[in-house]
């Protein structure tokens, strides 16, 4: 069987139905044979974009994506959506062409090293010098994606081993990678800790979610009686109205989340890896707290506070002998009743959000509306996500996808296609700002050719809003290369050129029948909403002590 074809029969065989790539002239082969394949390409406008598409399709569904590049510039170009996976400990595969091994180092046309490009953004690489590798790339590869940490892995092809014949017998060849099991050893004393604790503190980061452990951590914080503080990427790990929800901690966090943290005596961390947006010295807990940690990487542990215990285990093997080895327990009611007050303290807002210019905490407000299980939002990066994550209210693990780690502008839109890919029967949201979407904004075209009827709900601002924000109240209100309203497109017309649906919305009494008219249309529709480029996203907790901590006039 030739390589190119043995590849997508490998890919098919995982369950691989739809990838996400760009043709080029290495790649020539394996187009050629996708043609006669059950497994399909969804063509997107830039690399980069294939790369997301295969973040959000993996986010959205747990189902590992797959994008596609060829050599040179199309694997450049595919960097940046890689390193946004990594960062986040997103499974994926990616697969790049490459020139042909006899000319590899000699300059050849579209030739660049992606197999060292790829080693610090990637969880595992390969280069195929010879096809009778290909199993074994693919095989141990797919599996070393979502083994312990999950993360990318990547397999460089090039050209003349795709075009070679390979045995197909060696297709099923099965290759296992070691793997290092649970270490449940200081369970028991972790256990201990917890009998002890009298305001204890659940902090779930995105292991919860890689895992599908929610159910599990949500067992474990009822019956503790622990509040569930969630970063950015555990949204969702438990439902936004649970009493003990008081979601995210950190730069733009909730106060909610802070008082909790600021009064706990023990901090149980659940897949969650402190990063300096969460966890700085302006939110770190008292002294005398003490710090479980849990994760399945054990170079997590130590990074920011230095644990009492640190337990190195897959989240459902600790989590279920937690609660299997706490047996009836008893919570401190002083401390539920302190919780509770937290909650209800931090749910109001004091914003008139039917004044114009459009506050953005609006928009939020009427997407929480029609907010439901059957639907799925991503997020760009900037002040249009951390509205999102501040305000909207999950209520479910995988519901709300958005780059946390690196921070990648123009992640919303390719995410959402991705995740729409991944669940077709679900309706997909992406919350984006004017700066991340003209980053990204060819995709559209990939919406309407594939017939991926996406909501792209575009908070306008006119501004890069995030860096503005800091240059208004830390750099005395020097703008410096912020502005984008003078120059920015007609996003209504922009849309319709590419054959998707515009709606502008310059009221804030128009925003509920535009969300409605956008998901009825059954086609991608941008709808425009104009809005106030002066409202910060509060509170801001800088990470510099020297710089002040600005409430803004939102409790939450």
């Amino acid at each position: 069987m030739k390589g190119s074809k043995a590849l997508l029969k490998m890919l098919a065989d995982r369950g691989v139905e739809k990838i996400f790539g760009y043709p080029g002239g290495q790649v020539i082969p394996i187009f050629d044979e996708i043609i006669d394949s059950s497994v399909e390409n969804v063509l997107v406008r830039h690399e980069q974009c294939a790369a997301h598409m295969a973040d959000g399709f993996t986010r959205a569904s747990g189902r590992t994506g797959v994008c596609l590049a060829t050599s040179g510039p199309g694997a450049t170009n595919l960097v940046t959506g890689v390193a946004t996976a990594y960062a986040d400990s997103v499974p994926m595969m990616v697969l790049t062409g490459q020139v042909a091994s006899s000319v590899l180092g000699m300059g050849a046309f579209q030739e660049v090293d992606a197999f060292s490009l790829m080693m610090p953004v990637t969880k595992y690489n390969y280069r195929v010098l010879e096809l009778s590798q290909l199993p074994k790339a693919i095989d141990e590869g797919w599996k070393l994606a979502t083994l312990g940490r999950p993360g990318p892995v990547h397999v460089d092809l090039p050209i003349d081993s795709i075009n070679s014949d390979i045995d197909e017998g060696l297709l099923t060849c099965s290759f296992n990678p070691g793997s290092r099991p649970s270490d449940l050893s200081m369970v028991p004393a972790a256990v201990e800790l917890i009998r002890q604790a009298r305001r204890p503190v659940i902090l779930a980061g995105g292991g919860i979610i890689g895992s599908d452990t929610s159910d599990d951590l949500v067992r474990l914080a009822e019956l503790i009686g622990a509040p569930v503080i969630t970063p950015m990427m555990g949204i969702g790990c438990i439902p936004d109205d649970h009493p003990l929800a008081l979601g995210p901690l950190g730069m733009h966090g909730r106060m909610s989340a802070l008082d909790a943290v600021k009064n706990a005596d023990l901090l149980i961390a659940l897949g969650a890896r402190f990063s300096d947006r969460t966890y700085s010295k302006r939110t770190e807990i008292a002294p005398a707290c003490k710090v479980i940690h849990v994760d399945i990487d054990s170079t997590e542990f130590d990074k920011r506070t230095p644990a009492t215990l640190n337990i190195r285990a897959d989240l459902r093997d600790a989590i279920g002998e937690f609660i299997r080895q706490l047996g009836q327990f008893s919570p401190c009611e002083e401390w539920g009743v302190q919780v509770a007050g937290f909650k209800s303290r931090c749910s109001a807002c004091n914003i008139d959000l039917d004044n114009q210019p459009i506050a953005p905490q609006k928009v939020m407000h009427e997407i929480n509306k029609i907010l439901d299980d059957d639907m799925i939002i991503t997020t760009d990066v900037g002040q249009n996500q951390m509205w999102a994550m501040h305000h909207l209210k999950i209520k479910r693990p995988r519901q709300f996808i958005s780059s946390g780690s690196l921070g990648t502008m123009g992640f919303g839109l390719p995410s959402a296609l991705g995740a729409k890919v991944a669940c077709p029967e679900k309706k997909v949201m992406t919350i984006t700002g004017d700066g991340g979407l003209l980053m990204v904004v060819q995709e559209l075209a990939t919406a309407v050719a594939e017939d991926l009827p996406v909501v792209i709900c575009l908070l306008n601002n006119g501004w890069l809003g995030m860096v503005r924000q800091w240059q208004k109240l830390f750099w005395d209100k020097r703008y410096s290369s912020t502005k984008l309203y003078d120059s920015n497109p007609d996003f209504v017309k922009l849309a319709e050129s590419f054959g998707a649906k515009g709606i502008r919305v310059e009221r804030p009494g128009e925003i509920a029948d535009a969300l409605r008219q956008a998901f009825e249309c059954d086609r991608p529709c941008l709808v425009d909403i104009l809005c106030d480029p002066e409202e910060d996203m509060l509170p801001m907790i800088p990470n510099n002590p020297a710089q002040q901590m600005v409430r803004g006039r939102c409790m939450y």
